[in-house]
């Protein structure tokens, strides 16, 4: 008891706010412990990691990770505006006056600005509270906003405004970035793909196709439990869903809900809770042999998630929800490369308002539920919603080349 005892002591030297609370967890079950621990704050966390080498292992458990991950009562959601990121607490038990209030601003500096000027952000891919980004000028970087770590990505050659990206990982806290690029002007639709390694700290190429390609309106890649997923196209085949494993580092096609030639395909995303691949489509129109006097059916908008996907891309969905056009009061909502959020817990999802034919900021869209939510700052354009929860994960630095 020696050692408990000098550990106390030193730690509530060192950390005089948190002696109360080491005293108190010194003698409780491991499991009580990380029940605490789980609904201290991320900021608190990143702190306490440094109190004792018990509650560091267990602040860096991967179970730790996902109680804190469920216990999370509102959505925290990471918007971007004007090249800026801001994050938003979406309480949808009180929206009021049909406002939406930025909690604070994300900073990120520029290195290469000699004033510490932020740097203009074009576009993001989430991964475990990691954001990947790319830059207006068309440069790359890993950033934990939590931590203020971050870690520039130099290109093998030069990056590209339609390349595509995507942050994942093959092991617990191994991560690799996946790129997807034209090769050259001559082939548009043939991509090369390429891997950065982060231990390495360099890329290399993996593969190239010219059997399917990616539609600039199809959308962006998601992050799902280490995998990356995305919606492509096949000459004469239509849409399909693609997928790269970053264990194995392969892709494979994923099967879409139902019969997918009766709708379109208008997006994907990710639930937050339990990181659950979602799929937003709009039903073919069909029209009625008797034309002349029933007019065509109206299309549908349903959101499905998939429950389970195999090692050989079979996916089993479930239809979450489902809603006619008649039901909601701007129809322009519903496009291709549709950007939105779903929340299981309030049967609704959220979207940003297209700034070419509307006003509105945000929207809140359910089966009996259409609400325009608009920003204190009405010239603020909001160009890309994400799901967001503050992570300790450190950034690997790996080897200088």
């Amino acid at each position: 008891m020696i050692g408990l005892g000098l550990t106390s002591r030193l730690s509530s030297l060192l950390f005089p706010k948190y002696s109360t609370l080491i005293s108190s967890t010194m003698y409780l079950p491991e499991e009580l412990v990380v029940e605490i621990l789980a609904r201290v704050s991320a900021a608190s966390l990143a702190r306490l990691r440094r109190v004792s080498k018990g509650w560091n292992a267990t602040i860096n458990d991967e179970k730790f990770a996902k109680k804190r991950f469920l216990l999370r009562s509102h959505a925290t959601v990471i918007m971007l505006i004007e090249h800026r990121v801001y994050l938003v607490s979406v309480n949808l038990h009180e929206v009021h006056n049909n406002m939406v209030k930025v909690k604070y601003q994300l900073s990120l500096k520029d290195p290469l600005s000699k004033s510490s000027e932020e740097v203009d952000i074009h576009d993001i891919f989430p991964c475990d509270g990691l954001l990947l980004c790319t830059t207006k000028d068309d440069r790359l970087v890993v950033w934990n906003p939590l931590t203020h770590e971050t870690r520039w990505i130099q290109p093998r050659s030069t990056y590209k405004r339609l390349d595509y990206f995507a942050l994942g990982k093959s092991s617990w806290n191994k991560y690799k970035i996946l790129r997807m690029g034209q090769i050259g002007n001559i082939h548009p639709d043939s991509l090369e793909f390429e891997i950065y390694d982060f231990t390495s700290n360099s890329w290399r190429v993996v593969g190239k196709t010219t059997d399917w390609f990616i539609q600039p309106w199809q959308g962006r890649v998601m992050s799902v439990n280490g995998n990356a997923y995305w919606l492509a196209c096949r000459e004469g085949h239509g849409d399909f869903l693609q997928s790269f494993d970053f264990s194995t580092e392969r892709f494979k096609r994923v099967s879409l809900p139902g019969d997918h030639h009766s709708y379109q395909v208008f997006g994907l995303s990710v639930t937050r809770e339990e990181q659950q691949l979602c799929l937003l489509t709009q039903n073919n129109s069909v029209q009625s042999p008797y034309a002349w006097i029933e007019p065509a059916e109206e299309p549908r908008i349903n959101v499905w998630i998939a429950t389970k996907i195999e090692s050989n891309g079979a996916a089993s969905w479930i239809k979450f929800i489902s809603f006619d056009l008649d039901n909601i009061q701007k129809r322009f909502c519903f496009l291709n490369a549709m950007n939105f959020l779903v929340d299981p817990e309030n049967k609704v999802i959220l979207c940003r308002g297209k700034i070419w034919v509307s006003k509105t900021f945000l929207n809140i869209l359910g089966e009996n539920k259409s609400i325009q939510v608009d920003h204190q700052d009405a010239k603020s354009v909001c160009s890309l919603l994400v799901n967001y929860v503050p992570t300790l994960v450190q950034i690997q630095q790996g080897s200088l080349v």
